[in-house]
């Protein structure tokens, strides 16, 4: 099981390690045979979305090898449903949503469960949010606890935790990866501090947004 990369980290590494091949876009063109092209709009959303989406599932995962079959999988999705995606209201949203249920599929068809893994993603989360909120939660000697507050957030909240304090993605790109508005990002983000707050025992001003965007 690989280790999914500090936001330090990211930047330096991200881009060799978390990228498909620039040759997955000739295989999805070769998807329905030799009439298909893929529309320049979703090369366009490939090259917008699928890093990022490729760094959440080795998050959830914990496999890169696996988040990059997976990640494969949903833009072969994509490449044979293109047109209907479009019809979304927020296309962006429902590749997030493809997304998370192709990671549960694949825990399903390995044999692993979702707490399991997720378990090793709290983790790591909670390593990230410590040392991203130390000013906040100073008091905390060990992650321990706030392991146990992440691992109670609702999945919204907890996606943006991950993609802000494990991942290092600012609000605006969280909103475009989710496909959701910043203000709702933020809203999450706020919702999510106060909620590990309470679980700490700590005063709410502990989880005050200190960082406006």
């Amino acid at each position: 099981m690989s280790v999914p990369p500090s936001p330090e980290g990211a930047d330096a590494a991200g881009e060799a390690q978390f990228t498909l091949p620039r040759g997955f876009l000739d295989e999805l063109n070769a998807l329905q045979g030799l009439q298909y092209r893929m529309p320049p709009d979703l090369e366009a959303f490939y090259d917008l979305y699928a890093r990022a989406h490729l760094r959440y599932a080795h998050t959830m995962l914990g496999d890169k090898q696996a988040a990059r079959a997976v990640v494969r999988r949903v833009y072969s999705h994509l490449a044979l449903n293109w047109l209907v995606v479009l019809k979304e209201e927020s296309p962006a949203a429902y590749v997030f949503a493809l997304l998370k249920q192709r990671v549960e599929g694949h825990l399903r068809l390995t044999g692993r469960t979702s707490q399991l893994v997720r378990a090793a993603s709290y983790q790591h989360a909670a390593r990230a949010t410590l040392q991203a909120m130390r000013r906040q939660f100073l008091v905390i000697e060990s992650p321990l606890g706030l392991y146990t507050a992440i691992a109670s957030l609702p999945d919204r909240q907890y996606d943006v935790i991950v993609l802000h304090y494990v991942l290092g993605y600012p609000c605006a790109r969280i909103a475009n990866i989710m496909g959701i508005k910043p203000d709702t990002v933020r809203s999450h983000r706020r919702l999510a501090r106060e909620r590990i707050a309470v679980k700490l025992g700590l005063p709410s001003h502990s989880a005050a947004d200190e960082d406006k965007e």
